[in-house]
């Protein structure tokens, strides 16, 4: 088995893991379009009630020096806010009535 990704308050999430766990935006873009809705829900069901619990452990930390599991959590948080629009309002991956629309970002937030 390989080393857990997650802090160990936070190990109930770790099958989540390796699939949502993601540096970039365009990675977790990429991921959400190709993840079905019930993949999806269920990243959803299992994180969206301990989010608040997720950052609060963050928060512990310096922004420019989590700790790797830190880090990895924050980018868990992330990938929810990427699947939340899809889950909670579209039920479906793409956005509604938007075509094609897609904005690459040249430069991205990062910690």
């Amino acid at each position: 088995m390989s080393q857990p990704m997650l802090p160990p308050a936070f190990a109930d999430l770790e099958p989540f893991a390796a699939k949502w766990c993601l540096a970039s935006e365009p990675e977790r873009y990429a991921e959400r379009m190709a993840s079905s809705m019930d993949e999806m829900q269920e990243f959803y069901d299992a994180f969206y009630p301990r989010v608040e619990e997720a950052i609060d452990y963050c928060d512990k930390f310096p922004l420019e020096d989590l700790p790797d599991d830190a880090l990895h959590l924050l980018y868990l948080i992330y990938s929810l806010i990427m699947v939340s629009m899809p889950v909670d309002v579209w039920h479906q991956a793409r956005v509604v009535d938007a075509g094609e629309a897609y904005f690459d970002r040249s430069i991205e937030p990062v910690p």
